[in-house]
């Protein structure tokens, strides 16, 4: 589906027209300078330009200033020396769980609709995913009551992902304490991917290791991307249970030679210093949410958004498909919108707005909305 979609959009450009992306999360603004400078200032010191410092684990100094933001963030301790190791990104740490803690053959629970890219480091290690639906009527938290008994015992790990790409949806404490208390019922590792965990509006920014027992039963992949505006820096950490981080850390070991020393030391001063940074992302997030929320009441859309991430999952007006009306904006507007079913056969009937984008360009995707999209049926 998203292979078709870039192919329309790239003949659509080589075609001459405008075409706004809002289906990509990839934040467009830049990096705090004072990280961007700290990069700059070790990439210059011969000493870096070695294999990198203790390679599948990641520099001390690094893990040290990741325990200190879990700390002052989530208030969670963390041990630099066996409870945290950099990665290349957290999806490297989605990939590196599976083959440090599956076997050929295991099952693994995995939301639905969820992150694509589950599934096949899933795959790669030879285990199966299941499908765990997610439900607006449940809040876009899977129902664990509703999870077959038979399928759980079976089960090796279960992935989840809070706050939600693509739903937006955000985890609350009750949820997570009965997250622990079932994967320890059925002794489920458990990988919680939260690289979202910063962007929430009103709503309390949570860690999966905020909840009693976390720690016994799996561990928390984050980054640096979305916070920080780090997405091509591709540096991230897992946290949690030592034996799944030292099977992750063995993994790096045979795969990987580690994080370039100056990248980490860049690192060291966002996870140290950037607060305020994150703050006002955070802002411009909640205004371009806004924005874009008056312009689809406008248009006839009602429904109450989820709290967390920089998305917006929309319910597609009757009569379409999540795929149809991704063209049908696509061919009125030039607007590209990610389509819901791309996320699990739960994801038909949403489309997923992202809001990583210049406010001008937001501004000129909504006003051809206004423009084109005639009257639309809603349920």
């Amino acid at each position: 589906m998203f292979m078709t979609l870039r192919n329309k959009i790239g003949k659509a450009k080589a075609e001459g027209v405008d075409v706004i992306s809002l289906a990509i999360g990839d934040p467009v603004d830049p990096a705090p300078e004072r990280v961007v400078e700290a990069l700059a200032t070790a990439a210059r010191d011969p000493k870096n330009h070695q294999y990198p410092t203790d390679e599948e684990w990641g520099m001390m100094a690094f893990r040290e200033a990741v325990a200190r933001w879990y700390k002052r963030r989530y208030h969670v301790d963390l041990d630099p020396a066996g409870e945290i190791v950099a990665l290349i990104g957290a999806k490297e740490g989605c990939h590196h769980f599976a083959l440090a803690v599956l076997n050929p053959g295991d099952l693994v629970l995995v939301t639905d609709p969820g992150y694509p890219g589950y599934k096949p480091s899933i795959w790669f290690a030879g285990a199966m995913p299941y499908s765990v639906p997610i439900r607006e009527r449940d809040g876009f938290l899977p129902n664990l009551a509703d999870v077959p008994a038979d399928k759980a015992k079976r089960a090796r790990a279960f992935y989840l992902n809070y706050p939600n790409n693509p739903t937006g949806a955000v985890a609350t404490r009750a949820f997570l304490k009965d997250l622990v208390t079932f994967s320890r019922a059925y002794d489920l590792a458990i990988c919680y991917d939260n690289p979202y965990s910063e962007i929430v509006f009103d709503a309390e920014r949570l860690s999966f290791l905020n909840a009693a027992g976390a720690k016994d039963m799996g561990v928390e992949l984050n980054s640096l991307s979305k916070p920080f505006n780090m997405t091509g820096w591709r540096i991230g950490m897992a946290c949690g249970n030592r034996d799944i981080v030292a099977g992750i850390a063995q993994v790096k070991s045979n795969t990987d030679s580690g994080i370039f020393n100056a990248i980490q030391y860049a690192g060291i001063e966002a996870l140290d210093h950037c607060d305020e940074f994150t703050a006002a992302m955070i802002a411009a997030y909640r205004k371009r949410r806004e924005k874009v929320l008056a312009a689809l009441r406008a248009l006839g859309w009602r429904y109450n958004p989820p709290k967390g991430t920089f998305y917006l999952w929309v319910p597609v007006p009757k009569g379409y498909t999540s795929a149809g009306f991704c063209d049908f904006l696509f061919d009125t507007c030039a607007v590209v919108v990610a389509p819901g079913a791309a996320y699990g056969q739960h994801g038909e009937g949403y489309v997923r707005f992202s809001l990583t984008v210049k406010d001008d360009r937001l501004e000129e995707a909504l006003q051809r909305m206004r423009d084109n999209l005639p009257e639309l049926g809603f349920p």
